[in-house]
This record gives C-alpha cells, structure tokens and sequence, in this order.
C-alpha cells in the first residue's frame, strides 16, 4: 500500500512541472499575441509574463494534478481592439496550443541531444522530460476540441456564418456537461492516442532531418 502510494507521490512530481510549463506557455502565448495583434488588454491585467502566478488556477492545477482535468487563468481579450477580429482572434486561439507543440518539441530535441551525447540522466529527470513533453501535446490536442470555451470552439465560432456562429456559442452553457461525457467515456482515447502518435511521428522526422 504505501509502496503504491510511493510511487503515485513520485509520479504527481514529476507530473507538475509539465503541468505548470504547459499551462503557463499556453496562456502567456495568447497574452503575447493579442498584444501583438492589437489588444493590450492581457497587458494591463498583468498576463504578458512568464511567471506561473500570474496565470495558474490553484484549484484548476490541483484538479490536474487529481484527475487530469482542470484549468489555468483564462486571458481575457477584447477582440474589437483587433484590426481584423475574425481573424485575430483565431490567430490568438491557436497561440495557445502552438506553444504547447513547440514546447513539447523542443523537449523532444532536448531529450535526443542529452542521449546523444551521453548526458547523464537519472530516471526521475527522464520521466519529468517525457511528461514535458507528453502533456504539452496533450494539452494542444485538448483546447483544439471544438467545445466551449476551449480554443478549438473560438476558432469554429468565428468560421461559421454569423448565424451559426451565435447558436454554436449558446453551447457554452452547456459546456461542463460535455467535458464530464468526453472525459467519463472512452471518447478522448480514440481521438489523442492516435493524434499523440502522429505528432510525435511528425516530430521524430524533424528532429531526424535537424539532428
């Protein structure tokens, strides 16, 4: 029994800092991009920096840490200081889970080149790295969803004529209820085991072309 509880323990803290680098580049990227595009709204509440106070939820982190589910601060915009709205805003929803490739990415160059030349790495340092990398390509998986508020819904909403667009943001409401179905039944499996593998797929090919 507490061998088990040992090694839960042990795995909850190697699990953390993906969590929280993967939370943290997530929102400071559409802080960055609004403020690019035009909004200097995340700038004034304070969300245009790396440090994870500004952006992690304390009960969201802890819910990830318990059952893989929860969520950070979300960065607040105001899309009417967007020169092209529709479009800017899709830009700064798919910030977001771009980060978190190009975080996971990175990790995975990380990974080859301590291998490579013979870092050495203890098993603990393994397993922080392969989360790192791991959750962060979970994490752009499951905001590109298509369900209120994730990015993914931001991005349909605006691609949709405007009719739709305001029938599929009443959805919102209703969101919860389709996060507790998704994450209750099998659904999610079927949709990041086989995305998780392409990406990495994908990844492995550049590295190997850049490494």
């Amino acid at each position: 029994m507490f061998e088990d509880f040992g090694g839960f323990l042990m795995n909850m803290i190697a699990y953390l800092p993906g969590i929280i680098i993967a939370m943290v580049v997530h929102e400071y990227a559409h802080a960055r991009v609004a403020v690019a595009l035009g909004d200097f709204t995340p700038r004034m509440a304070g969300r245009l920096t790396l440090n994870p106070a500004a952006h992690l939820d304390p009960i969201g982190l802890l819910m990830l840490l318990i059952a893989h589910f929860g969520w950070a601060k979300p960065v607040q915009i105001n899309p009417y200081n967007f020169s092209n709205p529709r479009r800017d805003d899709i830009l700064v929803s798919l910030a977001g889970p771009a980060s978190n490739l190009i975080t996971a990415f990175l990790t995975l160059l990380a990974i080859i080149l301590l291998v490579k030349f013979d870092f050495p790495m203890s098993d603990g340092m393994q397993l922080v790295l392969n989360f790192i990398m791991i959750i962060n390509i979970n994490f752009a998986i499951f905001n590109m969803l298509p369900i209120p508020p994730l990015d993914g819904s931001h991005i349909l909403k605006q691609l949709l004529p405007y009719d739709l667009a305001v029938r599929y943001a009443e959805l919102e409401r209703y969101s919860f209820l389709f996060l507790i179905i998704i994450l209750m039944t099998p659904i999610l499996s079927y949709v990041f085991v086989p995305l998780q593998r392409f990406i990495l797929g994908i990844f492995q090919v550049i590295a190997n072309i850049l490494l």
